[in-house]
């Protein structure tokens, strides 16, 4: 099997990010993090490799946000 490749971005823009990038966006756990990401529906899978969807876990941290308030 071929070894993943990190990506050199780091400034977040990415459509889609591996979950340790999101733990890493998110300042969270694995747990957590996949969590927020399956609550969102922004977890996708492509073969065995998981992804999530940026935009739709901005948007729902975003509305959780705002019913807080």
């Amino acid at each position: 099997m071929n070894k993943t490749t990190e990506s050199k971005l780091k400034d977040y823009s990415m459509l889609t990010v591996n979950t340790e990038t999101l733990m890493a966006m998110l300042d969270c756990g694995r747990p957590t993090a996949v969590k927020i990401s399956k609550a969102a529906g922004a977890e996708v899978q492509f073969g065995k490799r998981k992804l999530h969807l940026v935009g739709r876990v901005q948007r729902y941290l975003e509305s959780k946000a705002e019913e807080a308030l």
